[in-house]
Parts: C-alpha cells; sequence; structure tokens
C-alpha cells in the first residue's frame, strides 16, 4: 500500500497551479467534504440511475453508542477513518469493513457541563501518515493511521477556567493543522489555534473577539481594530462567544484557512455589548493566513448578532463564472437565512440572496455589503418578538452539496421562526453555566404554546404582525436544489419534520443522496428530486452521506445515530424514538444485501410510584426544585418519552437512593453525567430531588388515567409541550 495520505498530497499539488473546487472527489474522499473545497460531489458514475435500484447493504460497523453521529468519513488507499461520540476515531478497511483500530480518548466528562448539544464530533483530517481528531474536551490528537497509537496529544484549552469543548474535525493546512472551540452559551471566548503536523507544538493561535481593553494591548494585533467594534464596557467576563465549531477551510491556492465564526454570548447584544457596535469577529467569514494566523481579509454576515445566528455552517470553496469573469469564491448558507458567494481572495461579497424569510434584517446595503438592521421587527430587548429564521437557522451543520456541472447548491433547508423574549431581572455571570438572556419557542409549536406563556406576553405576542405569518405557516423543512447566483429554487422535496434535516452527497451520474430521521437511506434523482430507491435502516441519520471506489466497486457511507442540538427531544417519526438509537456505520453497494433493522421498543410503561417526600419538603421547597432544574438541568433531561437521556419521571428506587451522589459527587461521571457540587448545595439538590418526586407521582397518576382511557402513555401534553 502506497504512503499514507499519499493520495491528499497529490491533491493538494494538482490544485496548487490551478483553480481549486475544479477536482471533485473520485475512488477517494480524503476530506470530510471530499474534495479540497469540501463539495460533497463526487465524479463517480459506477451507481447511477440506472442501477440504482440494486444498492444494498455491503457491510456495516456497531460503534457502540447511542449518541450522535454527525461525521462523514474519509477514505485513502482503500482504508477508511472516521470518528465518533466524544471523539473516538476508528480505522476500517473500506472493502470489507474489517476494524484495523479503534480510538478512544480518556476524555473528562466534566465538559459535558459545558456542552449545549450532545458528545458530537464532526471528523477527521488525515495527512503524513497520520490521523487528526479532537476530543470532546478539547485535546488534540494526532494518531499513527497504521496503528490508532498516538503521536502526540496538544491541549487547545486556553482557560481552564472556562466552558471550552470542541466538536468540530481538524483542517489541514499546509504545514499545519487547525481546530476550533465550541462553548459560546457558556462563558467562552472563541479561538482557533493551529499547531505543527508532526510535533503538535501551538504555532498560532486567533481569538474570534477581542479580550478586556483594559488589560493593555490586545493578545493578536488583528484585535486591536476589532475591540473598537466592541462597547468598551461589555461584559469581557462572559467571554463575548464567537466560537468556530465548525466550517474550518483550507484554500490552498491563497494560503488562507477561512474560519466560520459562531454567535455572540448571552444572544442579545444589550446583554453582551450594551452600546451596541458590529462586534466583531462574531458571525463572520475570517481568511486567515495559514502560516502566521494573520487576518488577510473577513465578512460579516450578522453584524450587532442578537439571535444565534452563527457562520459556523459548511462552506464550499469552487470556481464560479460570475458577471461575465471566473472568480474562485465561497459559497456559504449559515443560519441567518442568506446564501452567499464570496471572493475567497480579498472577501468581497459577490451575490446575497435570501432562501426564506426573513425579519431580522430590511435587505443587504448595495454599498457597504451589509445587512440593514430591522429592529422594530426583531429587537426582542424592546418586547416579545417572533423573529425569522429561527436559532436553529435556515441552514445548520448538516453539509450541503455543489456540483459544478448543474451549478446548482443542494441542500437541506428550514424556513420557520421563533418567539424571543428577555428574561426578567439581571442575570449574574456563572462560570462554566449557560449565560443566555433569552427564552424562545418556535413557531412550530408557537399557537399551541401560547396559553401556557404569562398573559402580558401572550397578548403582546398575538398582536404582533409575524403572529398571523407564524400562523399561516408555521414551518416547512425541505431538501433544495438552489441557483446559487440567484437564491432561486430549482426543485424542492419536503421533508417529514423541521428536525429532518439530513446531510446531500451528490454524484456525477446524476444522483443525489440524503438519510432522513424515519432511518431511510433515500436516492434522488438531482435534476428533478425525483426519488429512485429507499432503502430502510431503521437508524435515524442525519450525517452526509459520502462515496469512494475500492478495486472498481463503488461504495456509498453515511454514519447512523440521532443527537445533536436539542438531542434529548427525540422526534415521534424518528426512527430513533420507535427502534432506539443504536449508533452504526452502514456502507451500500450494488448488489447489496438488506439491512439489518433494529426490533421496536416495547410500549412505555406507566411510570413507578416515587418514594415518599422526605420530612420538611413544603410546596416552596418543590418550587424552588422546579427553578433550579429548568435553570440547570433541563437541556438535557427533557423528561420526555423515549428520550436519550435518562427521564427522570421513571427514576428506579435504586436511582433515588443515590439522587445525592450523582449529583454532587459524580458518580455516573465515567457515563456522562457531570457533578454539580461547585455550583449547586446538599439543599439545593434535595429540592431538586423534591420536584421530580413530586413530577414523578403526577406523571404516574397522568399515565394511570391515560392507560384506563386507551390513550398511548406517550401522546403529548400540554405540560411536555410548554416545557419545550
Amino acid at each position: 500500500m502506497r504512503k499514507f495520505a499519499a493520495a491528499f498530497l497529490l491533491l493538494l499539488a494538482s490544485c496548487s497551479g490551478q483553480p481549486d473546487g475544479t477536482e471533485t472527489s473520485a475512488d477517494d474522499w480524503v476530506t470530510t467534504g471530499g474534495d479540497i473545497g469540501k463539495s460533497h460531489h463526487s465524479s463517480l458514475t459506477d451507481i447511477n440511475r440506472e442501477n440504482v435500484e440494486t444498492l444494498g447493504l455491503a457491510w456495516s460497523a456497531d460503534l457502540g453508542t447511542n449518541r450522535v453521529l454527525e461525521a462523514t468519513p474519509v477514505v485513502i488507499d482503500g482504508i477508511m477513518y472516521t470518528s465518533g461520540v466524544a471523539g473516538r476515531a476508528y480505522a476500517f478497511n473500506a472493502a470489507t469493513g474489517a476494524e484495523l483500530w479503534r480510538f478512544e480518548p480518556e476524555v473528562d466528562m466534566q465538559v459535558n457541563r459545558t456542552v449545549c448539544c450532545d458528545m458530537a464530533n464532526r471528523g477527521v483530517a488525515v495527512a503524513n501518515g497520520k490521523v487528526y481528531v479532537a476530543a470532546l474536551d478539547a485535546q488534540l490528537y494526532a494518531l499513527d493511521a497504521k496503528t490508532g497509537e498516538i503521536v502526540w496529544q496538544a491541549d487547545t484549552v486556553d482557560d481552564p477556567a472556562r466552558g471550552v469543548n470542541s466538536t468540530g474535525a481538524p483542517e489541514v493546512a499546509g504545514d499545519v493543522v487547525v481546530i476550533g472551540n465550541g462553548g459560546a452559551e457558556y462563558d467562552v471566548r472563541g479561538y482557533v489555534s493551529a499547531y505543527d503536523l508532526d510535533s503538535g507544538k501551538l504555532v498560532w493561535r486567533f481569538h474570534t473577539v477581542p479580550r478586556d481593553p483594559k488589560l493593555g494591548p490586545q493578545d493578536h494585533p488583528d484585535l486591536e481594530a476589532a475591540v473598537k467594534t466592541w462597547d468598551p464596557d461589555s461584559r469581557w467576563d462572559i467571554g463575548g462567544g464567537g466560537t468556530p465549531w465548525d466550517a474550518i477551510n483550507y484554500d490552498p491556492q491563497t494560503g488562507y484557512v477561512l474560519v466560520g465564526t459562531g454567535n455572540g454570548g448571552p444572544y442579545h447584544s444589550q446583554k453582551r455589548s450594551p452600546k451596541g457596535g458590529d462586534q466583531l469577529y462574531l458571525a463572520s467569514i475570517v481568511a486567515l493566513d495559514a502560516k502566521t494566523g494573520r487576518v488577510k481579509w473577513y465578512y460579516q454576515e450578522t453584524p450587532n448578532d442578537d439571535w444565534d445566528f452563527t457562520s459556523t455552517q459548511p462552506m464550499i470553496l469552487t470556481d464560479m463564472k460570475i458577471d461575465g469573469e471566473e472568480r474562485p469564491v465561497v459559497i456559504h448558507a449559515p443560519k441567518n437565512g442568506f446564501l452567499y458567494i464570496i471572493d475567497r481572495r480579498d472577501g468581497k461579497l459577490l451575490k446575497a440572496n435570501a432562501i426564506v424569510r426573513q425579519n431580522w434584517n430590511k435587505g443587504i446595503d448595495p454599498e457597504t455589503g451589509k445587512p440593514i438592521p430591522n429592529p422594530e421587527a426583531a429587537d426582542y430587548s424592546r418586547g416579545p418578538k417572533i423573529v425569522f429564521p429561527a436559532t436553529p437557522g435556515a441552514r445548520n451543520w448538516h453539509p450541503g452539496s455543489y456540483d459544478p456541472e448543474t451549478g446548482l447548491y443542494y441542500a437541506p433547508v428550514q424556513d420557520m421562526g421563533n418567539l424571543l423574549f428577555m428574561t426578567p431581572g439581571q442575570k449574574p455571570f456563572k462560570a462554566k453555566m449557560l449565560n443566555n438572556d433569552a427564552a424562545l419557542i418556535f413557531t412550530s409549536d408557537i399557537e399551541a404554546a401560547l396559553p401556557t406563556l404569562p398573559p402580558p406576553v401572550a397578548a403582546a405576542v398575538a398582536a404582533l404582525p409575524a403572529f398571523a405569518e407564524a400562523k399561516r405557516k408555521p414551518y416547512s423543512s425541505e431538501l433544495r436544489a438552489i441557483d446559487p447566483l440567484t437564491g432561486k429554487t430549482k426543485w424542492a422535496v419536503p421533508m417529514e419534520g423541521w428536525q429532518d434535516r439530513g446531510g446531500v452527497l451528490t454524484t456525477a451520474s446524476g444522483l443525489l443522496f440524503q438519510g432522513n430521521l424515519a432511518g431511510q437511506m433515500r436516492v434522488f434523482d438531482k435534476a428533478d428530486g425525483k426519488l429512485l430507491k429507499t432503502i430502510e435502516t431503521g437508524t435515524t441519520i442525519l450525517a452526509a452521506p459520502m462515496t469512494y471506489r475500492v478495486d472498481g466497486v463503488q461504495y456509498v457511507a453515511v454514519m447512523a445515530a440521532w443527537g445533536g442540538g436539542g438531542f434529548p427531544y427525540v422526534p415521534s417519526y424518528a426512527a430513533a424514538y420507535k427502534r432506539g438509537n443504536m449508533g452504526r456505520l452502514l456502507v451500500f453497494k450494488l448488489g447489496g444485501g438488506p439491512v439489518d433493522i433494529p426490533d421496536e421498543l416495547p410500549p412505555l410503561e406507566v411510570a413507578d410510584a416515587p418514594p415518599a417526600q422526605k420530612p420538611g419538603v413544603t410546596a416552596a421547597t418543590i418550587a424552588k426544585g422546579q427553578g433550579l432544574f429548568f435553570g440547570n438541568c433541563v437541556l438535557c433531561h427533557s423528561n420526555q418519552p423515549r428520550s436519550i437521556t435518562p427521564d427522570l419521571r421513571r427514576m428506579q428506587p435504586a436511582t433515588h437512593d443515590v439522587f445525592d451522589k450523582i449529583v454532587l459527587e459524580g458518580l455516573l461521571l465515567p457515563n456522562g453525567m457531570p457533578k454539580w457540587d461547585d455550583h449547586l448545595s446538599p439543599q439545593d439538590v434535595g429540592a431538586i430531588h423534591a420536584y421530580l418526586i413530586d413530577l414523578q407521582g403526577k406523571t404516574r397518576k397522568e399515565e394511570l388515567a391515560k392507560k384506563k382511557a386507551g390513550v398511548p402513555l406517550d401522546a403529548p401534553s400540554l405540560a411536555i409541550l410548554s416545557n419545550y
């Protein structure tokens, strides 16, 4: 076998003298996006319209998890490399599925205190005979590609006192490997770090937001201009956000690393930078010199971000003819609802077209290229507002595809808004704790949730002009083929729910592959969206499929398991709800067999009777416990049917017996349940336990009534909906 990563290095060399993005993947799939531009498009044609009906399972691998799988594998020289939960890494024979090695990092599971959106990982990078992967606790590993043994390990945490984590794929950029961080909802100041490929030595680090100017000069020269776009009296102690948790692309033509940055923290600028300002480099694409980390250009997609409009969604680097001129461009569709075309040499905005309903802006200023603010419709510091698009975004991390032959961009697109309003009172800063200041309800639920709101809030919401629009069309979720130069949809296929947003693969043979939450691998004709083939897998799919060829046989592979943002809430139409969430890697080929479908889960049983309340518990104790639970626990413990985290309304007696030890002493820390002794007192934990005992009793009573009436136990109740 040739030297590991030879194909990757040769592809880099082949692109160095010609426009990037024209070399789509073939036998090998050398980055998580397939090619250097990460187009998620393949030139392979063996699987085509005429024979796709015979597509079936070639092999599969059980990855030993019931948590989310979001990575797209890499295949080089017949070896598949991929990542799993919390930064696990795997190598397989790509033709047979034989496991070559498996790596499980020693993760400090206390990091789950600062992880908003499950223990996700979006892939590996391969170069110089090494596999690079970042663990959830922000440790970056270089593994020997042949054995999986650790070559070097780097701690990427810049400040252990803050809530830093890592969920993105590393990016090889010349002589360095670059990784970002997550945690903007907590107390993190975003940054990217570059490490020497061979030694793991830190080469440079760029923070995406400034630090407190009272500390003296900025710790990076290019932040001196950025700090002028913030209020000098900003909440520097909270960090500011801007975390680049995904969307890092290397452009070998320019030598730039393009970084998509995250939202501000807290969400609303009034609490973050009270006097406003653009607040660079939040919600931006920033081009950094790969050798030095210096800023070469930037384009801020959402200045003064108040709505969690991250710019961390996948970028595609390619060439396009625009106004008669061939240009090297970035195609980017972030959360904010625009589809951008940007010149990747200098950051000049070439096109910006809305692809969903928007009211946070009044359009793009043609002179400045900046969005025109619309505070009357979208500034929820003035009262409740229904803002389009919603915080989950018009686009999110689920990769789209660009086909240079059709000139179309294919991606799942969500058209939804959400109600936003400020929670009352000034919230104190808490280290490694959620520091958001906004309540939100998606327009998919807004009519049902309206009666649960305080009457003044409900009345204000009903009077909003956007409320009628939310009732008219609560949401749509579609797989679309879009002209990136105009934003116009060529065709669209509805998906089942707003959480149904699986990533996309296109091929030169005219096919589009996408998995869905129902556990189907579906193949469409990319010309018109006609469904050509459906393979039932019984496992929810969110990740983007990929394709490769070994010994003349073309394969299609996808990672499958539910999770990510909103991970405790498993949609009722998802395979994970009906059949559990066994995480798998599924690989298909022509003439393959059926997929082994997991058995359906048994019907829910009525919740057990809870233990008696401890002496001294009062209604006030339970109310205090409810407040503490919703302030600290509900992000992971939604108490929903079929949740992939424990439903605490169904605790067994043995769990009740050790409740304090779990919460305060970390009894279940190895399983991912962090301890809270630095934040919650024994009295606080007692109040939370009292609330859960009370809730379990009410749940049991409600479910006994449902059972007597013949109503399914998992039928949603208004209480559950309002908690959502």
